[in-house]
């Protein structure tokens, strides 16, 4: 995912876009560790979308985890 395709989003996208990202990243890691995981490169692109989406939310100020809580 683009940096420019982040700053587009909406602040309501943008928290279900870390929630989703983060679950891939979990997933991701999960697979590695059970050997199912054959592209490894896909764990260090699914933290740099997770980092990456964190940053734009703490530039528009968004409490990322007092909104995924609620």
């Amino acid at each position: 995912m683009k940096a420019s395709d982040v700053h587009a989003l909406g602040d309501a996208d943008l928290i279900e876009r870390i929630r989703q990202s983060r679950e891939e990243a979990f997933n991701l890691r999960l697979k590695n560790a059970t050997g199912e995981l054959e592209d490894t490169a896909k764990l260090s692109a699914a933290r740099r979308d997770v980092a990456r989406l964190l940053t734009v939310a703490r530039e528009r100020s968004i409490d990322v985890e007092k909104e995924l809580k609620g």
